[in-house]
């Protein structure tokens, strides 16, 4: 479904902006309508950087997939919130070190699930379900995830640009906790999200955010706020970091250069 695509069923609102598509739209994807590219470029013009920072948060979750799969040996990754698929997804980046490794997409967007299923079509180790990311249960439960996932053995649980799409009502932290205590140890808990350090550009963010979705927002945060998600597990190094200098590829990688607001998160071990 491309832009300018007209509304199709299956509950895809196109009068309403996505977040997923909104990503889509930042990352030069073509899966979006014009309602979402209208919320994503009223943002910029007061978040100039939001562009630069999905890309580079497109790059830490690709770096940080072949850091698990080829130095941890990670075989199975649950991505919750993982968007409209691109280019270098997870599962294309952990079946390179491993064709073996299982991946389970989880996404409560109906566009999503349409693009997943006919990307993977002839992947017989990856799926994607429609399903709330808060649904910790309702997730684990699910046919494909009980098909691919051993819960036996270690998982990347990977939250990665999402948890500020969850209100603080329905608490962020108790969410990263019901998932940790459903994987066995050695297993890896992935977190990053939208932060700053700037009262004015949260409140707007978090404002605009709120009333373009119609509701489906929580809030931009600050960096101590999650620090509590890493409470009692293993950080891997660097630790809690701005996401494009969480190992970089190199010393002339692309760095995120503003302050407005910045992708902030690291990657941990359950012990």
């Amino acid at each position: 479904m491309g832009q300018g695509s007209e509304p199709q069923s299956g509950g895809v609102d196109v009068n309403v902006p996505s977040v997923a598509r909104m990503y889509d739209y930042y990352l030069g994807g073509k899966d979006n309508y014009a309602v979402d590219r209208e919320a994503s470029d009223e943002l910029l013009k007061v978040v100039p950087s939001t562009q630069a920072l999905a890309l580079n948060n497109r790059r830490f979750l690709q770096r940080v997939v072949r850091s698990l799969a080829a130095d941890y040996g990670v075989r199975q990754f649950l991505d919750h919130g993982s968007g409209l698929p691109t280019q270098d997804n997870v599962h294309q980046v952990a079946q390179q070190v491993d064709p073996s490794s299982r991946v389970v997409y989880i996404d409560n967007d109906p566009i999503v699930l349409a693009h997943g299923r006919a990307l993977l079509e002839e992947n017989e180790n990856t799926a994607v379900i429609q399903a709330d990311m808060r649904d910790t249960e309702g997730i684990f439960d699910h046919p494909e995830v009980r098909r691919l996932i051993d819960f036996e053995q270690p998982v990347a649980a990977l939250f990665v640009s999402v948890l500020h799409c969850i209100p603080d009502s329905d608490d962020p932290p108790a969410l990263i906790k019901r998932v940790l205590d459903r994987l066995s140890p050695g297993s890896f808990i992935v977190v990053c999200q939208l932060v700053s350090e700037d009262k004015t550009t949260r409140d707007y963010v978090s404002d605009f955010m709120h009333t373009a979705t119609q509701g489906h927002w929580g809030r931009v945060r600050r960096e101590r706020d999650l620090e509590q998600h890493f409470e009692g597990l293993e950080l891997l190094e660097p630790g809690l970091v701005e996401v494009s200098t969480w190992r970089p590829d190199s010393d002339i990688g692309p760095r995120q250069l503003t302050a407005e607001w910045i992708e902030f998160g690291g990657v941990a071990r359950r012990p």
